[in-house]
C-alpha cells in the first residue's frame, strides 16, 4: 500500500490538496479531525490534558477547553510542544490502526493530512510527501478571511514551521500562493506522474 502524506502550514491549502484526493476516491487521514475527536466529551486524550494544564483545561462537558488552551500554547512554544506530544500520541495511534485495516483489506493507496510532519508516525509512515506552501502574506490574508485576526494569524503562523523547514522535508511541492485552477493543475500532476505511474489510477 502506497502513503501518501500532505502537509503545510496554517492557511497553505493542504486541506484543499486533500479535498481533490478524496474526491478522486482517495481514503484520507486527516490528523487534525482525528486531534479533535480525541479532545472531544469523554475522548482518551483528556486525561492526560488535565492532568498537564489542570482542571481549567477541561470544559464543564468533560471535553477539552480550546478557548483556555489556545491562550495558553498559542503565546509558549513549550506548552504548545507539550500539547502536541499529549494529542500526537493518540491521534498516530489510531492513523497505525487504520492503516493496518486498509492494509488487510488490500487498499492501494491512503493519504495522511498532517500539519505537523512528525518523524514518528508521518514521516515514518509516508512512503512519499507532498509539501503544500504559500506566500506568508497571502497565508495571512486567507487567516484573516478565516475570522481570525491579524494578530492571532501572525502568532499562529509564527509558532509553525516555516515554509524551508516543510520543504526541507518532502518530497514535492505545490505552491498555493495563487488560485484553485494553479492548485488542481499541480496535484493532478502529481497524481499522473507519481500514482499513475504505480498503478494507482484515480
Amino acid at each position: 500500500m502506497f502513503v501518501l502524506g500532505v502537509t503545510g502550514g496554517i492557511g497553505c491549502g493542504k486541506s484543499s490538496v486533500c479535498s481533490i484526493l478524496r474526491d478522486r476516491g482517495i481514503r484520507v487521514l486527516d490528523a487534525d479531525e482525528i486531534s479533535k475527536d480525541v479532545t472531544l466529551t469523554d475522548g482518551i486524550a483528556v486525561p492526560a490534558i488535565a492532568e498537564a494544564f489542570g482542571t481549567k483545561a477541561i470544559d464543564k462537558n468533560g471535553a477539552m477547553n480550546r478557548k483556555y488552551i489556545s491562550s495558553i500554547v498559542f503565546n509558549d512554544n513549550s506548552k504548545l510542544d507539550l500539547l502536541s506530544s499529549i494529542i500526537h500520541k493518540y491521534v498516530f495511534e489510531y492513523i497505525e490502526s487504520e492503516l493496518l485495516k486498509e492494509r488487510e483489506k488490500g487498499t492501494k493507496c491512503v493519504v495522511l493530512d498532517v500539519p505537523i510532519p512528525v518523524k514518528n508516525g508521518f514521516v515514518s509512515n509516508c512512503n512519499q510527501i507532498w509539501v503544500v506552501t504559500c506566500d506568508d502574506n497571502v497565508r495571512l490574508e486567507r487567516l484573516i478571511a478565516r475570522n481570525m485576526t491579524r494578530d492571532e494569524a501572525t502568532r499562529r503562523m509564527a509558532v509553525q514551521m516555516s515554509n524551508d523547514e516543510y520543504i526541507s522535508i518532502g518530497d514535492y511541492v505545490i505552491d498555493n500562493s495563487s488560485d484553485l485552477n494553479h492548485l488542481y493543475e499541480q496535484v493532478n500532476k502529481l497524481i499522473t506522474e507519481q500514482l499513475w505511474e504505480r498503478g494507482i489510477k484515480i
